[in-house]
């Protein structure tokens, strides 16, 4: 695990670590790194801005740093499988939806792989919310550690700053499921929401600004009653996370997934302005350790036969835990689950990472969509119909 450093830290500003990474990037997104604003939110970006930096989040200055996690010595082989005989036009699906990277892997062989928007497979892609997963995982390998000593364990035993807050009585499996009952906005058209506004905290002296933010939040509903959707809290877990392995979360991933998984490439996850992971968010890494990374999932999470995870942990964390108030869907341990016993990993502008263990399935998109969110947004609908579309052709080869 290494510490990287960009040369400048201004949030937004235009930077490259060194002239090996600016020249290791294509003529055309050197040309529209050029362009990124210097003052304005990444959910406020161009559509020509995502495109570049989604591709780039480690080599310009979003953050002023990020660790990166080692890919194992002997990688996990991903062997080409029978192309899918699908009942979608794949390249006018990835045009319309703006889809960097498209793969999917079934039965443990590589069944589809396409990439777009000049991007290929040696690059890394960012994750945004799919790390929330990944920072769930990482909870349950700490659990089986021995490190966090139960789900029901409180916020305030492992941040005491928390004391006092709204968040003093929350327990890790109301963080990991988002059903605290703090209020928060997750409200990614809205520069005054609390997702917008929190990284540009000023926080109190000697208080973690994470820390800082959060606890001033106010109670909008009795701790386990109500599920909302909150960044913060998955932020909040990693904190949780990191003082509970006494280690930066980028090592613990490199040590109990990433190696462990059989991971071909670097991954780099970002920091906040304190140095900590961003845990609810920002991990980039390439296409095909995406697909690994489900992969590990729909098999347990084992390595060498034995999983990094408690006993049961993870058929509870890929199964509805709470209700999001859409039929057939609900929300585990920060996997977004389907009644059907599928579930996913996502994230905004088009990442995710979608698990079907009837089928034996692992879906991995990466994308630039033109809105952020799912919510009402034609993209994120098509992507459903598309993980229909693949389900329907293992279905088809079956009967």
């Amino acid at each position: 695990m290494k510490l990287k450093k960009i040369a400048l830290g201004t949030l937004l500003a235009l930077a490259v670590a060194g002239t090996a990474g600016w020249f290791s990037l294509d003529k055309e997104t050197r040309g529209l790194l050029k362009a990124l604003p210097t003052n304005r939110d990444l959910l406020f970006w161009s559509q020509a801005q995502r495109d570049a930096a989604f591709r780039a989040m480690d080599r310009i200055s979003l953050l002023a740093k990020w660790n990166t996690a080692q890919p194992s010595a002997t990688p996990r082989a991903l062997p080409a499988g029978k192309p899918l005989a699908l009942d979608v036009d794949v390249d006018a699906y990835m045009q319309e939806h703006r889809v960097a990277a498209l793969l999917v892997v079934q039965g443990g062989t590589l069944r589809l792989e396409r990439y777009g928007l000049g991007f290929d497979g040696d690059g890394r892609w960012t994750s945004f919310s799919v790390a929330k997963s990944f920072t769930s995982t990482l909870v349950g390998a700490a659990l089986k550690d021995g490190l966090i000593k139960s789900m029901d364990d409180k916020v305030s035993d492992y941040l005491p700053d928390m004391k006092g807050s709204a968040y003093d009585d929350v327990s890790v499996r109301q963080l990991l499921t988002m059903t605290s009952g703090v209020q928060w906005n997750e409200d990614y058209g809205d520069p005054q929401s609390d997702v917008a506004r929190f990284n540009n905290h000023q926080p109190e002296p000697g208080v973690e600004a994470l820390v800082s933010y959060m606890r001033r939040l106010p109670r909008a509903a009795p701790a386990g009653t109500r599920w909302n959707y909150s960044t913060g809290e998955t932020n909040l877990i990693g904190l949780v996370l990191g003082a509970a392995v006494q280690k930066p979360l980028t090592q613990y991933l490199q040590e109990k997934i990433w190696q462990p998984a059989g991971m071909e490439q670097q991954a780099t996850w970002l920091l906040s302005k304190t140095g900590k992971e961003i845990s609810g968010c920002c991990v980039q890494a390439a296409p095909r350790d995406y697909a690994r990374l489900g992969q590990f999932i729909l098999e347990g999470a084992q390595v060498h036969g034995q999983s990094i995870l408690p006993a049961g942990w993870l058929q509870q964390a890929t199964h509805k835990q709470a209700d999001i108030g859409m039929p057939g869907r609900g929300y585990g341990y920060q996997w977004w689950t389907y009644d059907s016993g599928s579930f996913a990993a996502r994230g905004i502008f088009g990442q995710g990472i979608f698990i079907d263990p009837a089928r034996q399935l692992v879906i991995v998109s990466n994308a630039s969509w033109h809105k952020a969110s799912a919510a009402n947004n034609p993209s994120a609908a098509a992507r459903e119909d598309f993980y229909q579309a693949v389900q329907k052709a293992v279905d088809r080869e079956k009967s």
